[in-house]
């Protein structure tokens, strides 16, 4: 399904006046998005456990104090943003992080869920600067529930004291893929944890990583960081320097970018995060080891430019996924980003069937 142009949002300034600009603009989409983010938490699909609201925003609450401590700045601007839209700061929580939150519903319920459902199942690959002509590249796709489609958006913000950054998000949500003016790129694969517990969410560790200057200071944040649920980070900067994080709250060993591509899908590659990986459903196993190996096999020989990693997203056989059921994905997007050059692609919707824009930094 062909989708418009990439919608784009400046904002500049203070952590209120960020989130504010971001609330008020998009306030009806965001209280909608978030209705529906809680009432599907609360059916239990995701989670094995029917909940009430009040029970799914009570776990939400006990996480604030979590991403207060993180970055106190991205927590101001997280609540300026649920205010103006007319949500909860634990609404904000649970549309914000979704995935994360769900690996904390689990826990925090008992949930005996022998399968994890999970939702946002991006291709991502690292591609060192010897494979790119000097400049290397930090490419993925964004795949979700295709009710996700409509509410990307492309943040270019401009925070009073901290580097500038353009960021792949949806409404609602701090930050999911994203590129600062310093040259440093954040991505992310959802992976399946059973040692969620009450911590910060995802999107909050890649802005708060979106602060720093290099690739060994973001891994520093995320390291530290007290994760509520498990995702892959990778994290790649202007100098080269490159890091693939199987991030789990309770585990978390990092793999290098050495001379060849590095690709991550949503299953864990190593042994120590794997010990405490929720057991997926065997059809997204199967996707996942698909688009594993395909990408690998795309990108294993040869010079890699912007034009190969377009075509790496819209290949039609594992990579560039439609919605179907039982689960409904699709790739709502994708984000090819080039750290030395500052260079930012993205596109609104599959790639195999709409184009990649170029978006440049703001000038505000």
């Amino acid at each position: 399904m062909r989708r418009p142009p990439l919608r784009v949002l400046d904002a500049s300034g203070s952590p209120e006046e960020i989130g504010a600009a971001h609330g008020r603009a998009h306030a009806a989409e965001i209280k909608a998005y978030t209705a529906d983010r809680v009432a599907l938490v609360a059916s239990g699909v995701w989670t094995g456990r029917r909940l009430g609201t009040a029970d799914v925003l009570d776990v939400a609450g006990t996480m604030l104090e979590s991403h207060a401590a993180l970055d106190a700045d991205l927590h101001t601007e997280m609540l300026a943003m649920a205010s103006a839209a007319g949500i909860s700061p634990a609404e904000a929580i649970v549309v914000g992080g979704f995935t994360d939150f769900i690996d904390t519903v689990r826990a925090v319920s008992g949930s005996t869920l022998v399968r994890a459902a999970t939702e946002d199942d991006c291709t991502a690959v690292l591609v060192p600067d010897g494979r790119a002509g000097g400049a290397g590249f930090l490419a993925q796709t964004w795949d979700m529930h295709a009710s996700a489609t409509d509410h990307v958006l492309l943040l270019r913000v401009r925070p009073d004291g901290a580097p500038a950054a353009r960021v792949f998000t949806t409404t609602g949500c701090l930050g999911q893929i994203g590129m600062n003016s310093e040259g440093l790129c954040v991505g992310i694969n959802n992976l399946a944890g059973t040692d969620g517990r009450p911590g910060v969410t995802w999107p909050s560790v890649v802005r708060a990583m979106l602060k720093c200057s290099t690739a060994s200071e973001a891994l520093d944040v995320l390291l530290g960081a007290d994760l509520a649920g498990a995702h892959n980070y990778l994290v790649f900067d202007r100098h080269g320097t490159g890091f693939s994080v199987e991030a789990m709250p309770s585990v978390r060993p990092v793999t290098a970018l050495g001379d060849e591509p590095l690709v991550h899908t949503n299953h864990t590659l190593d042994a120590a995060a794997r010990t405490v990986q929720a057991e997926r459903d065997p059809q997204l196993m199967r996707s996942s080891r698909a688009r594993l190996a395909t990408a690998a096999e795309l990108l294993a020989n040869g010079p890699i430019d912007a034009e190969r990693l377009f075509a790496l997203t819209r290949e039609p056989t594992a990579i560039c996924v439609t919605a179907t059921a039982p689960f409904h994905l699709e790739s709502s997007g994708a984000a090819v980003m080039r750290p030395r050059t500052g260079d930012f692609w993205a596109c609104w919707g599959r790639p195999a069937e709409n184009d990649y824009q170029r978006v440049e930094a703001s000038h505000a």
